[in-house]
């Protein structure tokens, strides 16, 4: 007898000696057998955010007094229009659209002097009835040298910490027109649109800006007024703002 064949009748009589051992014997398998093992599938269980979203949390518009007075004309509806991946006319005049829509866009205009630019430039009974309001609006339209000049002083206001146009009024007006029209454009699950402001403290002339972002909606949103650096420059009482809002 050759040593294959002795070889395979070895292993054949071992398979057939185990097979009737298994036979005899009765396998139960419970769930107590898997309580302990790792699943091995490194998806199972998964409980942590893996979608990637793309967007832009510090958008300013017209309302803001840098942007606004130095030429932007976009307002709210095309800031979140252009984000949604809709066309606009650009401050150029020419049709632009994204190649790609952004999943969220946060508008952040400055706190400070909100929605001064479109009022200047529409001549707003609530500016006009302000002495220094009524100032900034005839140097705006009086040349490049009377512009020049306004500009200056607002931000010569924003340094000083002095609110030399305050209309509560106006501020309101505008800031819940904002969240309404922000509303409008929130699409859960395609498009969040996200509001909030600029804080622009200037301490010693240095910028300490800090961008203010909500997660709700108009209707809790509108409880409250942006923070301004005129209200106060120490970035711990923009912090206790915070905590009264969350309350």
């Amino acid at each position: 007898m050759t040593k294959a064949l002795m070889t395979m009748l070895v292993v054949l009589g071992f398979t057939t000696h185990a097979g009737r051992l298994l036979a005899q014997s009765e396998i139960v398998v419970t769930d107590e057998d898997f309580a302990d093992a790792k699943p091995y599938s490194p998806y199972a269980d998964k409980s942590y955010p893996d979608r990637v979203l793309f967007g832009d949390t510090h958008l300013h518009t017209k309302y803001s007094p840098d942007a606004g007075l130095i030429g932007t004309t976009l307002d709210v509806d095309d800031a979140y229009g252009f984000a949604r991946g809709e066309t606009i006319v650009s401050n150029s005049g020419r049709r632009v659209q994204l190649v790609r829509p952004l999943d969220f866009l946060v508008v952040t205009d400055h706190a400070e002097y909100i929605g001064l630019a479109p009022m200047i430039r529409d001549a707003d009974p609530l500016l006009l009835a302000s002495e220094y309001g009524r100032w900034l609006y005839e140097k705006f339209n009086a040349g490049p040298e009377g512009a020049q000049e306004a500009f200056g002083s607002i931000l010569n206001d924003a340094a000083t910490l002095t609110a030399r146009f305050d209309s509560p009024e106006a501020t309101r007006s505008i800031w819940e027109a904002f969240l309404q029209t922000a509303d409008g454009y929130d699409d859960p699950g395609r498009f969040s649109a996200m509001t909030g402001f600029e804080w622009s403290s200037l301490p010693g002339g240095n910028n300490l800006h800090r961008v203010v972002v909500f997660r709700d909606g108009a209707d809790k949103t509108s409880q409250v007024l942006p923070y301004t650096t005129f209200d106060s420059e120490d970035p711990e009482d923009l912090w206790k703002y915070l905590a009264a809002y969350e309350d």
